[in-house]
């Protein structure tokens, strides 16, 4: 055997191993959409359940209120932590505020990983299932066997679909997640402002 035909039939072999795992993946892939979907609309419901209040009435009820339903709970634990961190006996730092601020607004841009890369993967997956069966189904149809190729054709195309769907499925969710992380990140810093501007200088040295 040459090379030429070596190399073809190593190829071959292994893009031909790459289908089941695409198509497990893509099996994966819609059971975590699933899953997710929970989380996200329960997200949705805390968010349109919130107290709505206006722009200049945030610094008087950050201050003064007491009311978990102004913000999300991701900013009301970011509020609690720094809370006791401004009330301790020492008092804090600027620059251990401003990486308390840092370390949670890097965890939520972090948050949004997993489903961006879901945004690209979910297609490419479906791609691998579509191009592997229709090189066999290419190859059957040069045989004669309709039957084979049928049945690679209806793969290639279902693969097709539910990588699509995945992926449209993930970019809706990251399109509003990202929203509210701009808009969590956009509480923490005026919650960081307002509360750290509020201790006297001769108390943070």
């Amino acid at each position: 055997m040459n090379t030429d035909a070596l190399l073809k039939s190593f190829i071959y072999l292994v893009s031909s191993s790459l289908l089941y795992p695409a198509l497990i993946l893509l099996t994966l892939l819609i059971l975590w959409i699933i899953i997710y979907s929970g989380s996200f609309f329960a997200e949705w419901l805390e968010r349109i359940r919130r107290h709505g209040s206006l722009p200049g009435e945030l610094p008087m009820l950050i201050r003064e209120s007491n009311e978990k339903n102004i913000f999300t709970h991701k900013v009301n634990s970011y509020l609690e932590t720094l809370r006791s961190l401004l009330n301790a006996g020492s008092r804090p730092e600027e620059v251990e505020i401003e990486n308390i601020l840092q370390e949670t607004t890097l965890s939520f841009w972090k948050s949004l990983d997993r489903i961006r890369m879901i945004v690209r993967i979910g297609p490419s997956l479906g791609l691998i299932g579509t191009l592997i069966p229709m090189g066999t189904g290419l190859a059957a149809l040069g045989q004669g066997d309709m039957t084979r190729l049928s049945s690679d054709l209806v793969i290639a195309f279902t693969t097709t679909v539910v990588g699509l769907a995945v992926g449209i499925t993930a970019y809706f969710f990251y399109t509003i997640k990202r929203r509210w992380v701009e808009e969590d990140i956009k509480n923490i810093e005026l919650v960081t402002e307002i509360l750290a501007g509020d201790i006297p200088k001769d108390k943070q040295q």
